[in-house]
């Protein structure tokens, strides 16, 4: 009896629905994962063998093969943990499979069943809901950040016991019902009121705020050009929910939303260092991820010590300002980022 559940895996900034298929074949007990797995996919078998037996379950004594299916896409990280110890289970008989009916599940496991965080949330939740899922099955700690999509009913996962006595009907899970906390007022680390003297920055970076200009500010070491430009998101409009959730998207892809932020309301302000790489400030990588310009969009991106940058650096960011989203192209495929970003840059007027 081949069991099926469905998981989602994360491309550029997009969501790609993933359909785990386990079954039993003939051969020596063990587990093989196909459909174009990571390392870190890989790994999962013997995470969900011990989750599985400290779930107070049996872990069947057959070979079983895991597809993810579609087979064209690289599945990586270790979001896939939950699925596939969940199509165990049903394999194994313990669950019907109509338990699972409509609903995506996404999670990484601990060697004792806990279930972990895993980034890249929010897309996964956008696409579960434009492909007509009317339930997900999240970690606890993620939960938050799934409930910002509407009408999708998001089941917070503490373990994976705890997920087998909610499918059992023995101990049902509450879904997450979104607060509205994170709709206080915006704090402003850095405001302008703060900053005495410099009225004619000052006035130049109302005009830029009010414009959406670019700034280069040059002036001797300790005049205040980095704070300044450290004051300049306080005085941008604030983000409106649709602007909220483009820059959050983008955070949660990079693993880099900050705890107990499930939505990110304030501006970015990004700072990377001279000695950054091109592909650090414009995205890249085997698997490309979002860049600099990328964690700055609707927000601002300062370079400080501006003539210190690459040339190589400063040329890659040309055509990205441009056209306000940059496109990543490898022999895999191309992927596009968004980078609608406002440039402050500061120097000293002399090496």
């Amino acid at each position: 009896m081949l069991s099926r559940v469905y998981s989602c895996a994360v491309v550029g900034l997009e969501g790609v629905i993933v359909e785990v298929e386990v079954d039993y074949t003939n051969g020596l007990p063990g587990v093989t994962i196909v459909g174009l797995p990571d390392a870190a996919v890989q790994e999962s078998r013997e995470r969900v063998q011990t989750a599985v037996k400290n779930a107070g379950l049996h872990f069947p004594r057959h070979r079983i093969v895991v597809n993810l299916a579609p087979a064209v896409v690289r599945k990586e990280g270790p979001a896939y943990d939950l699925p596939i110890a969940l199509g165990v289970i049903i394999l194994s008989g313990y669950l019907p499979p109509e338990s699972i009916e409509g609903s995506l599940v996404i999670g990484e496991l601990s060697l004792d069943g806990l279930v972990r965080h895993t980034r890249g949330i929010l897309p996964m939740a956008a696409t579960a809901r434009a492909n007509g899922y009317k339930r997900m099955f999240v970690p606890e700690v993620d939960a938050p950040e799934a409930a910002l999509i509407p009408d999708l009913e998001v089941i917070p996962v503490k373990s994976l016991a705890h997920l087998y006595d909610h499918l059992a009907g023995r101990q049902l899970i509450q879904p997450y019902l979104p607060s509205d906390s994170f709709l206080e007022p915006l704090f402003t680390p850095t405001d302008f009121s703060e900053v005495k003297g410099q009225e004619h920055v000052k006035r130049a970076l109302e005009v830029a705020a009010a414009g959406g200009h670019n700034v280069l500010m040059a002036g001797s070491p300790g005049s205040g050009k980095t704070l300044l430009a450290r004051a300049l998101p306080g005085i941008l409009p604030e983000m409106s929910i649709e602007e909220s959730l483009d820059v959050t998207r983008i955070y949660s892809v990079a693993d880099q939303l900050p705890a107990g932020t499930p939505l990110i309301r304030h501006r970015p302000f990004r700072s990377p260092h001279h000695t950054i790489s091109h592909a650090g400030l414009v995205g890249g990588g085997n698997i490309p991820k979002p860049g600099e310009i990328s964690l700055a969009h609707r927000g601002v991106l300062f370079l400080d010590e501006f003539p210190e940058f690459g040339t190589r650096v400063l040329e890659v960011m040309r055509q990205p300002m441009e056209d306000k989203v940059v496109t990543i192209s490898r022999a895999k495929g191309s992927l596009t980022f968004s980078a609608n970003f406002q440039l402050i840059a500061a120097m000293n007027p002399c090496p």
